[in-house]
């Protein structure tokens, strides 16, 4: 399964977090600026896409000419530029980082925008200590045992059921708005799955033992 590793014009983690990162992806890529981002942290991409209208020149001139995607629409994102992108060439699994920070409404509408991929794709965003999954349909996360897990529905959700959690769920329903029972859970061992029959969810889930 292709995995690409797509870097924002967020704040970018630092080298020691991104270059595993890199070295686990088959494709690097750089969602415009994140070009520069990437540089600094000491990551080459690979392709260079967006209206590249806040990459620099010289991170211009780290990927061949071809490599260097320019897409001329207004009426959407570096983000989902990038994504259809990989979408088209058949990458089943992205990890994203470098979307947050800055301003909070980018920060929010790259996390809202991803809703339309997650059915196609294997999303994830990734910072240092946590990851954040979109989910639309069944899906398993490796975790170490021990560590705090969350669910966000961002539309209502039925059918939800979670194994692998300290509190599990069977068959239940999650209205929009409403986190209360879905904060806070804890892995038990080394995977846990959500289950979903309908609706959409973010799982938060730390990557250290939950204190």
């Amino acid at each position: 399964m292709l995995h690409a590793l797509l870097i924002g014009n967020g704040h970018t983690p630092q080298a020691e977090f991104l270059k595993p990162l890199a070295q686990q992806a088959d494709w690097v890529l750089a969602a415009d600026g994140g070009a520069d981002r990437a540089l600094a942290a000491g990551v080459t991409p690979d392709v260079i896409i967006g209206d590249l209208d806040s990459v620099s020149a010289e991170a211009k001139k780290c990927v061949r000419p071809e490599n260097l995607i320019f897409v001329d629409n207004q009426n959407n994102t570096d983000l989902e530029k990038a994504l259809d992108w990989l979408l088209s060439r058949g990458c089943k699994a992205v990890t994203l980082t470098g979307f947050m920070g800055g301003r909070l409404d980018f920060t929010l509408g790259n996390f809202l925008s991803v809703f339309p991929y997650a059915r196609h794709m294997q999303l994830t965003f990734a910072g240092p200590g946590w990851k954040i999954y979109p989910v639309e349909k069944p899906r398993r996360f490796p975790c170490t045992p021990g560590t705090r897990v969350s669910l966000i529905p961002l539309k209502t959700c039925s059918g939800v059921t979670l194994s692998g959690l300290k509190y599990p769920l069977k068959n239940a329903h999650l209205p929009f708005g409403q986190t209360g029972h879905t904060l806070s859970n804890q892995t038990t061992g080394k995977t846990f799955t959500v289950t979903l029959k309908s609706g959409f969810l973010f799982v938060y889930a730390e990557e250290k033992p939950a204190s």
